[in-house]
Order: structure tokens, then C-alpha cells, then sequence
């Protein structure tokens, strides 16, 4: 064991604050990893204050992580002292169940470990996330990034990335299609600029007017208020797919009435209460509305890979450690643009 320091919450109404604890020494199938950036998301502010139940305190947050290997065990194929690395939202899984042999790590049967909040089998206690100096992670989940990217934007593709990339890949998404982004935070900004890079028509809804030279400079090719009923009303029928990324309350009645024949509505974001769906908004196009969580750890790597080829990475603002608090309440407030990503050489 070894001791790292981090940022912690001690409880669901304290600040995060700093913290130290041991990582284990890495076994021969792990990596070591020195942290350099780790991004933020929403999911790290849910957990944190225990807004989703099941929090263990004290709680290191933190899954949008970028490092450097600094130890390989001794069956470690693909990386080496020196290399540059990535950790995502998950640490481990069963490896043997269906979804897992189906490279679905995300969705094992067992139950999937995550970066943060989860049982740690190797320690008894609970894993503790990139909020932190320092991350031990079994080879089979850790990433290959690419040097020409800049590292610290590349971080919220651990997250961000993938949990819009994944959904528009299974859906198929590509040229011809009309597409539409519903939010433009730290997921919907992703899903622009994808969508744009799949081929697509983009369109993005937003309820902030303010938000539409962004929306356009991302890669949308046109902006829709959502509040405004006659925009709403122009683009009924038309959408072969939408992906929302919304994590308050909101109408999907309003955007299931935008799809074609067959189109998809699909959910990345979180509503913390049941929405409301009438049944006939689905019945009378045969619609579908689905749901979709990460990707697995291949389709993780593809979304890095295709993002070196591309040159993809998050817009952020980066921040010191003794800042996060401050940056929850600015993430509240949608105050961000649209990743914050913390220089862990500031802890």
C-alpha cells in the first residue's frame, strides 16, 4: 500500500475538501498511474451530495481521468513506464457474463465496479476516484490516448465522450440523417460535435438563446428554442433520431412529436423525478424511447481513437483542486464551458 493524497466529501452537506488515504501496490496485471488532469461531471455532484442514494463516505469523485503510467506489473502488454493513459468510469467487471464477453462491460451482470463509490474486492473498503495524485486500475480498463491532443480536454472524453458516442454509433447515425441534440452542456456539446462528424444534419435544442452562436461553432447547422412552440412545431415528423442530454425535468412528449416513422428519442441525461409519456406520442409513428449508459471498454477506445484522427476534444475550463466547490455551484448554474477539468499538479 501506498499513500496518495486527494479531495474528499466527508459527507452529503460538507464541501469536498483534502483527504489522504492508500491505493494498493500494483499487482502484475495493474497500471499505476500519475493522475495530470481528471475532468468533472455532473455524476461526480450527484454522488458527492448523495442525490442518487448509496454513497459511502468518504468519497473521492472523479472518472475522466488522463495520467502517466509510472508502474506496469509484470503481465502487462500494452503499456509502459512512461506512457500516457486513460481511466474511464469503470475499474472492473465479472469478464465472463454475456454483456461482458459482448465487450458491455458497462451493462455486467454481476455488477460493474466504477472508478468511484463502488466495492474495491481488493482493498474491502470502497474505490476512490481521480480526485486524487495517484490510481491503480487492472490493465483491461485502462486507455490509450494519443500525444497530439491536448490532454487536459481529452480527460472529459472518458465521459462526456463516450456517453454520447456510444448511443449515436448503436443508432447508427451518418449521413443523410437529421439529428438532434437536446441541451448543450457537457454531453450535448459532445453529441454536436459527433453528430457533425458522423455525417448528419445536426440540430440542437436549447432553452438559451444566448447559446446559439456556440451551438453553430460546435458543428450544429441549425439552433431551435425550445420554448418557442412555432420552432418546435416546424421540424415535427423530420428527425430520424434525437439524443437528449437533459438532466432536469422537461417534456419528452414534445421532442417524441419531432421523430419520423421508427425514429429514436434517446436518453443520456438523468432527470432526478418520472417524466410523464403519453402513450400515443409512441403508438402512432412507432416510435421508440431508449435509454443508454457509457460504452464498453473497446467502444471507449474506438471513440479515442476516431477522436485523435479528428482532432476532437471538450471545450473546458480548467481549474485548481482548491476550486472544485466553487465549481459545483457554477455547474448548478450551468455556468461552465462546457467541462470543468481540474490540474491535479495543483494538489
Amino acid at each position: 500500500m501506498y499513500s496518495t493524497k486527494a479531495y474528499a466529501a466527508r459527507a452529503a452537506n460538507s464541501p469536498l475538501g483534502p483527504f489522504s488515504f492508500d491505493r494498493r501496490e500494483p499487482m502484475p496485471n495493474d497500471i499505476q498511474l500519475d493522475i495530470l488532469y481528471c475532468g468533472v461531471c455532473h455524476s461526480d455532484l450527484h454522488t458527492v451530495r448523495d442525490e442518487w442514494g448509496g454513497t459511502t463516505y468518504p468519497c473521492v469523485p472523479g472518472h475522466e481521468i488522463v495520467g502517466r503510467v509510472v508502474k506496469a506489473g509484470r503481465d502487462v502488454k500494452n503499456f509502459r513506464e512512461g506512457d500516457l493513459a486513460a481511466v474511464g468510469c469503470m475499474v472492473d467487471s465479472c469478464r465472463t457474463c454475456d454483456n461482458c464477453r459482448a465487450d458491455l462491460e458497462q451493462f455486467c451482470d454481476k455488477g460493474v465496479v466504477f472508478t468511484y463509490n463502488s466495492k474495491d474486492e481488493h482493498t474491502g473498503g470502497i474505490t476512490y476516484g481521480g480526485y486524487s495524485k495517484s490510481i491503480v486500475v487492472d490493465q483491461h480498463f485502462v486507455l490509450r490516448i494519443s500525444d497530439k491532443l491536448d490532454l487536459a480536454a481529452t480527460a472529459p472524453l472518458l465521459c462526456a465522450g463516450i456517453t454520447t458516442y456510444s448511443p449515436l454509433r448503436h443508432w447508427k447515425v451518418g449521413k443523410g440523417q437529421k439529428v438532434g441534440v437536446v441541451g448543450l452542456g457537457g454531453l450535448g456539446h459532445m453529441g454536436v460535435k459527433f453528430a457533425n462528424a458522423f455525417g448528419a444534419r445536426v440540430v440542437l435544442f436549447t432553452t438559451s438563446p444566448g447559446k446559439t452562436d456556440d451551438a453553430l461553432r460546435l458543428g450544429a447547422h441549425e439552433v431551435v428554442i425550445s420554448k418557442n412552440d412555432a420552432e418546435m412545431k416546424k421540424h415535427e415528423k423530420s428527425f430520424d433520431f434525437i439524443l437528449d442530454t437533459v438532466s432536469a425535468q422537461h417534456d419528452l412528449n414534445a421532442y417524441l412529436s419531432l421523430l419520423k416513422r421508427d425514429g429514436t428519442l434517446t436518453l443520456v441525461g438523468a432527470p432526478p423525478e418520472a417524466i410523464p409519456i403519453e402513450a400515443f406520442s409512441l403508438i402512432h409513428r412507432r416510435r421508440q424511447l431508449a435509454g443508454s449508459l457509457i460504452g464498453g471498454i473497446a467502444e471507449t477506445q474506438e471513440m479515442l481513437d476516431f477522436c485523435a484522427g479528428r482532432g476532437i476534444t471538450c471545450d473546458i475550463e480548467m481549474i485548481s483542486i482548491d476550486k472544485i466547490n466553487e465549481a459545483y455551484e457554477r455547474m448548478l448554474k450551468s455556468d461552465v464551458k462546457y467541462r470543468f477539468v481540474i490540474d491535479l499538479a495543483t494538489l
